[in-house]
């Protein structure tokens, strides 16, 4: 449920990478809700337009879909033009898409490392990068690099992937120190154990559940749409003095 409207973010453009299901397509909604105008890829065509006609039967409007595979930083980068083609500068970008696969580290493969890093991390700078003129010209923008407690926890049985998330916080700090003089702040929303219905389906059984909430101070599984209404905080010009910094959404899990 969104809890807050924030002004601002009406008419403001949003692209979202990742947004076709899961913490993504909260986010979609959510800013669509807003009254922003919302652009977004994943590669789940399916899944991308029952959500563009479910949001339009709930809320009038559509988001603006491309398929799009962001290990390809070129189509990326052109998807994130036609957006702007489409709706105007981008002053909010949310780089969200990734992928959790397990694994283990006697069977993982130079190749196998290359493709996690490309989907996990990559993508955020080469995303920024696309927008960074685009943002200081227009006055300024909001970057919200979604990360994961995955590296605070050091969590195992996916190597890669918590390394790409903990480099997320620290280019999170440094494209922060990079574009604060333009007015772009860059920070990283940080979620826990979000119950998606992939993780549900691929990762979720009573035992684990019960083991991640008797960690956490709430004892309350956490939604996409409290990630979502996180993310709507750091894009507004609510939190216009914080860059560079984590929120992270865990329930207070140590």
């Amino acid at each position: 449920m969104i809890q807050a409207i924030y002004p601002d973010l009406r008419n403001t453009t949003v692209f979202v990478t990742g947004g076709g299901s899961g913490i993504g397509a909260a986010m979609v909604r959510a800013f669509l809700w807003q009254g922003a105008r919302v652009a977004f890829v994943s590669l789940d065509e399916n899944k991308a337009h029952r959500l563009c006609n479910k949001l339009e039967a709930e809320l009038g409007a559509q988001p603006y879909f491309q398929r799009c595979d962001i290990t390809d930083i070129d189509h990326l980068q052109q998807c994130i033009e036609r957006a702007m083609d489409r709706f105007g500068p981008v002053r909010v970008l949310i780089n969200n898409a990734a992928r959790d696969d397990r694994h283990r580290l006697e069977e993982f493969t130079p190749d196998d490392w290359d493709h996690s890093l490309n989907t996990n991390l990559r993508p955020h700078f080469f995303s920024a990068q696309a927008v960074a003129s685009i943002m200081r010209k227009a006055g300024g923008g909001s970057i919200i690099n979604v990360g994961s407690s995955a590296a605070l926890l050091g969590l195992s049985g996916y190597p890669a992937y918590v390394t790409a998330k903990a480099a997320i916080l620290g280019l999170t700090k440094a494209l922060a120190r990079e574009l604060g003089p333009v007015n772009i702040r860059v920070n990283a929303l940080v979620p826990g154990w979000v119950m998606t219905e992939r993780q549900r389906a691929l990762w979720v059984t009573p035992e684990a559940l019960q083991d991640c909430l008797d960690q956490q101070c709430l004892k309350r599984t956490i939604s996409e749409e409290d990630c979502a209404n996180s993310a709507l905080f750091l894009a507004s010009d609510s939190s216009s003095m914080i860059t560079g910094q984590s929120l992270i959404v865990d329930g207070g899990r140590v």
